[in-house]
């Protein structure tokens, strides 16, 4: 059984419709796949009617931003309640702190003299349900400033670069107790990139399970081997679930295929206990 924990559509930062992925995902002979669009649960009405069509087993989910000691950590929630006020409170926020971001990016960009326009990335980001720096670049790119998004984030919109403004995000262990009470699964995306790799220690970690982590997504394309040696330790010394997954965006992101990192069947059936009939 393949299973896939950690895929985007174009209701974030992906390029794919939800059905597309759902279909793709079919394609690439995955059994299992969930949607972790980010901040955000407005795909999972149309990717579940594509996994019931094509036979494909559908986890939701989503992919919050969140900070922990002033750095940026993201944290995969499976399966909350959609309905779940507070959570849906919180999220919000977070969204909004992506809208008001980007006429802030824009006139950063336009101070470097490129002629970038609001319309232009809205243009681009179709029905996200929230405007981000991934839309911004994919904006770069039909203009012809940049190639790729990768590009766009190492000259532009990551921090440290001309153009990057810093944005609200939800408070770690905050977002870990909304998503325990909304009867959802924690997991820490990638733990240790980006950011997180500088507050995620494992005394730290250790810290998060007490209100209430269930999971460090351990096996990604961002880990090298030692880094997924060290992780699955942790995990193991704090009966931490081990996932695995793609982080596909779609051509958003090369290399990041649907399957390419998988998580075993007893630790998605640990994940989910009931939520989901993994094994029909």
């Amino acid at each position: 059984m393949l299973i896939d924990l950690h895929t985007h559509s174009r209701r974030s930062d992906g390029t794919d419709s939800p059905t597309e992925l759902v279909e793709n995902a079919a394609r690439a002979g995955l059994d299992v796949v969930a949607l972790t669009d980010h901040d955000a649960m407005t795909g999972w009405d149309e990717a579940q009617a594509a996994a019931d069509r094509v036979g494909i087993t559908l986890v939701k989910g989503l992919e919050i931003s969140c900070r922990h000691q002033y750095r940026g950590v993201h944290l995969l929630g499976y399966e909350p309640d959609p309905t779940y006020a507070p959570l849906l409170d919180e999220l919000e926020r977070v969204l909004g702190g992506r809208q008001d971001r980007l006429p802030k990016t824009i006139a950063r960009l336009q101070d470097l003299g490129i002629p970038i326009t609001e319309a232009d990335v809205l243009a681009v980001s179709g029905d996200a349900a929230a405007t981000g720096r991934p839309h911004v670049a994919d904006a770069l790119i039909a203009r012809g400033v940049v190639a790729t998004r990768d590009e766009a984030f190492e000259r532009y919109l990551m921090p440290g670069r001309p153009a990057y403004v810093d944005r609200y995000a939800a408070d770690l262990e905050n977002m870990i107790g909304l998503l325990v009470a909304a009867g959802g699964r924690p997991v820490i995306a990638h733990p240790w990139t980006r950011q997180s790799r500088k507050v995620l220690t494992a005394e730290v970690i250790a810290g998060l399970v007490d209100v209430g982590l269930v999971g460090l997504e351990v096996d990604h394309n961002d880990h090298d081997a030692d880094t997924r040696t060290r992780l699955r330790a942790i995990a193991g010394e704090l009966d931490l679930v081990v996932t695995g997954s793609s982080d596909y965006h779609g051509t958003g992101k090369i290399g990041y295929d649907l399957g390419v990192n998988t998580t075993a069947p007893e630790q998605a059936a640990r994940l989910l206990e009931d939520r989901v009939a993994l094994f029909r």
